[in-house]
């Protein structure tokens, strides 16, 4: 493999998910026991900071973010040998509920058709 800059090797893959936040308290408590876990690795500074963002998002939005695991978003193409991702980031914010229909025309492809991802088992 060659170490040269090339785009034609690259594709970013995109993901919408709509979740519904079920217990944002119960969102909220799991975040904070993840940034109080000493395992985490935060200063207290930093701690303190993400216990307070936590603490005033009443969407859940920051504390879901924490409780997403990097290697569960890299499982989306761990099954295919042939690509390995370079780079990711994850953002979560609130939403209205539905997936917005945004330059559905330019995506729509035949392979959306032929494999629908909304089954058990695709998205974790």
């Amino acid at each position: 493999m060659s170490d040269e800059t090339d785009t034609g090797r690259y594709l970013r893959l995109t993901v919408d998910l709509v979740v519904e936040v079920l217990d944002v308290n119960a969102l909220q408590a799991a975040a904070l026991a993840e940034i109080r876990d000493p395992q985490t690795e935060l200063d207290e500074d930093e701690r303190r900071e993400q216990i307070e963002l936590v603490n005033s998002d009443d969407t859940g939005a920051a504390a879901l973010q924490w409780l997403i695991e990097p290697d569960h978003v890299l499982a989306l193409v761990d099954h295919v040998e042939e690509v390995e991702p370079r780079e990711a980031m994850l953002g979560v914010e609130p939403s209205d509920g539905i997936l917005e229909d945004e330059g559905e025309d330019e995506h729509d492809h035949e392979h959306d058709h032929d494999h629908p991802h909304d089954g058990p088992g695709h998205l974790h």
